[in-house]
């Protein structure tokens, strides 16, 4: 059975290379070395250093940026094997993800952007929707080994998998902030947050933040730190990029953009993105309860 190798145990990575391990002899390598080594003692995938994954047929990334992931594959590239795949579920850049395609082609490495939606839950329960760029051959290629995932879609060519989810990410933004909004003002007027909710998710106002986020994490007060806000903020830097390269009118998602920077500098890169409705609550006197 073919080898598989998963670079970067964080949130996402190391449920997503867990389901892998239950299926395929898999190398497992992080930053960290010692979560790759409690990865194998929990999984039964192998740590490894750094160059032994090239000896996987099927290489993925799981990193905070693109750049981290190019940084990687320079280390990697003379060990590198032709006939190998490279998938990125990285939340990456389109135009660096080009040009690292281009640079891994030079070893014969086909390399597939594939970023996944779905949160740690849907990384725990293997049912993350995975958006994938690049060519056909490659995609139908490494569809088998995508065990952490329930949906696949090929959304064109190398770039739009990482083009597709910066503007997910940035829709996300959006409905987050907007039933903020909302929800203050209604609390302010003597609303139930959680009977407004009830009202909402039953009419055309619903979206996954007020179906899933709100109620689980705002007006339970919890707040788990699942998304780093910074992150959610470096997505919706590239999603402008995306919209700045096709020079496409965006006046809502420039001003999102805006708002969560804002929230970032207030509560640091490190909360969680649901809690930047904080900063909409102080500016409002009013929790979303």
């Amino acid at each position: 059975m073919d080898k598989v190798a998963f670079l970067g145990l964080g949130a996402m990575g190391y449920p997503m290379a867990g389901h892998l391990a239950r299926r395929f002899p898999t190398l497992v390598w992080n930053r960290t070395f010692e979560k790759a080594l409690r990865h194998q003692a929990e999984f039964g995938s192998k740590a490894v250093p750094l160059e032994e994954v090239a000896e996987a047929r099927v290489v993925f990334t799981c990193l905070p940026t693109t750049k981290e992931v190019a940084e990687v594959a320079e280390r990697l590239f003379p060990h590198l094997r032709p006939g190998t795949y490279w998938v990125d579920a990285t939340s990456g850049e389109p135009e660096a993800s080009r040009r690292l395609a281009e640079r891994l082609l030079e070893r014969g490495v086909v390399y597939l952007d594939a970023p996944v939606s779905g949160g740690t839950a849907g990384a725990e329960r293997g049912t993350l929707t995975v958006m994938m760029g690049g060519p056909e051959e490659g995609v139908e290629a490494v569809r088998p080994y995508l065990a952490y995932a329930k949906k696949v879609v090929h959304v064109g060519p190398v770039g739009a998998g990482h083009a597709v989810k910066a503007i997910n990410n940035a829709l996300l933004a959006v409905n987050l902030w907007a039933a903020g909004e909302g929800l203050v003002a209604l609390v302010k007027q003597g609303v139930s947050a959680e009977k407004a909710l009830e009202v909402i998710n039953a009419s055309s106002g619903r979206s996954n933040a007020t179906e899933n986020l709100i109620p689980e994490r705002v007006l339970t007060r919890a707040f788990p730190k699942t998304f780093a806000l910074g992150l959610l903020v470096k997505d919706l830097g590239i999603a402008m990029g995306v919209l700045d390269g096709e020079k496409a009118p965006s006046p809502l998602l420039r001003l999102t953009r805006e708002l969560y920077e804002v929230a970032k500098r207030a509560l640091g890169g490190e909360a969680d993105h649901v809690e930047a409705l904080k900063v909409l609550e102080a500016w409002g006197g009013a929790e979303i309860r």
